[in-house]
């Protein structure tokens, strides 16, 4: 009996060591006020708690899974999973399925995928290896090439055309050059040439995309088409005032005037029954997500760990802003997820994967010096 209970506790400590507590705790958070709000708005609709519950499962499980894994090891998945991800986007925009006037998924067997997804962990991971394998000779030439790198997904996935997503691909690829220490004359020269170059990429835009920037200036230039999104869930945030209306008497949720209110529009949900109070507590929790994420970014051991948790850290503060920028009308709509708000597995299970390799960063560079 004895030694039954010596096994156990020595599984169950080898299950956790890789577990970082205050990551785990805060995501757990997260996820409870997530759930509460998306059976808020969609009260009706019992199969999708319990889609969402399994989505949170399987998210989990990963997260553990890879925590479980040295960064030395993750090392070795960089070029392969890039590589992977490459091709799986060229074949999308060969024999991809189009939904929506969206070219974005590949049918696999019984199943479909989104390979832009694999992109946002593939991108820093193969970028973090990059400069890390260079990491004695660091040279001009290096941050070319990693331009290079970034450039090639980040334009395939804009052309399916998702906006949102290449967004978020950009910025993890940015994030590790920054790091990396990519000189600030380089990055302002390129933000004078990105605003040169913007009237050019107007007319490369798609029409509904311009439509979406315009009505980020004006809204009620098309209140019931493009500006729609906005002006609803602007007045639901508006009118949870400073305590909310409470949970479940969201009038604007559930006299369905706010669009897509669990998934992309969830912020509008929240704001409204819990209000101004509600909002600071979520937003808290994010800064203390983003903190621990950036505290295990200047303790790592190596460079690949530092250039790969400081962007998975940065990414999770892109996710936040662009999606509250675009809830609150001060962003274009571009349909990007609250993290572990929203609903939906696909995203989730990107987050959570990424916050598994900050865990793994975190607790064996935490074995290493013991």
């Amino acid at each position: 009996m004895i030694a039954w209970q010596h096994l156990a506790r020595r599984l169950w400590h080898g299950a956790v060591d890789h577990l970082d507590a205050p990551l785990l705790t805060i995501t757990f958070c997260l996820m409870g006020v997530g759930l509460a709000t998306i059976f808020s708005a969609t009260y009706d609709s019992e199969n999708r708690i319990l889609n969402q519950l399994v989505n949170m499962a399987v998210a989990l499980s990963l997260m553990w899974a890879v925590a479980q894994v040295p960064p030395q090891k993750l090392m070795r998945f960089a070029v392969p999973l890039y590589v992977g991800g490459l091709f799986l986007l060229v074949l999308v925009f060969m024999f991809g399925i189009t939904v929506n006037g969206a070219q974005r998924w590949l049918h696999i067997g019984i199943t479909r995928i989104q390979p832009s997804e694999i992109m946002k962990l593939a991108m820093p991971l193969m970028l973090a290896w990059y400069f890390h394998s260079h990491e004695a000779n660091l040279k001009l030439r290096h941050y070319l090439i990693a331009a290079l790198l970034l450039a090639v997904p980040f334009l395939l996935v804009a052309k399916q055309p998702d906006l949102g997503t290449a967004i978020l691909i950009g910025a993890a690829g940015f994030y590790v050059l920054f790091f990396a220490g990519l000189q600030w004359k380089i990055m302002i020269g390129l933000a004078a040439a990105g605003l040169a170059a913007a009237p050019f990429l107007w007319h490369m835009l798609h029409d509904y995309q311009r439509r979406r920037i315009m009505t980020l200036i004006d809204p009620t230039s098309d209140p019931l088409g493009s500006g729609y999104h906005i002006i609803q869930s602007t007045i639901a945030i508006g009118s949870g005032g400073s305590a909310g209306k409470g949970w479940l008497q969201g009038t604007q949720t559930h006299l369905e005037f706010i669009p897509e209110k669990h998934t992309d529009f969830i912020f509008a949900v929240f704001a409204e029954e819990w209000g101004l109070l509600g909002n600071l507590v979520l937003l808290v929790l994010y800064l203390l997500l983003i903190g621990r994420g950036m505290m295990i970014a200047v303790n790592a051991s190596t460079l690949f760990a530092r250039l790969l948790a400081g962007s998975i850290t940065l990414s999770l503060f892109t996710y936040v802003f662009i999606n509250i920028g675009m809830v609150t009308g001060m962003l274009p709509v571009v349909g990007v997820p609250l993290p572990f708000m929203s609903y939906g597995g696909t995203a989730l299970v990107t987050l959570c994967t990424g916050l598994g390799i900050l865990m793994s960063i975190q607790t064996h560079r935490m074995l290493v010096k013991k």
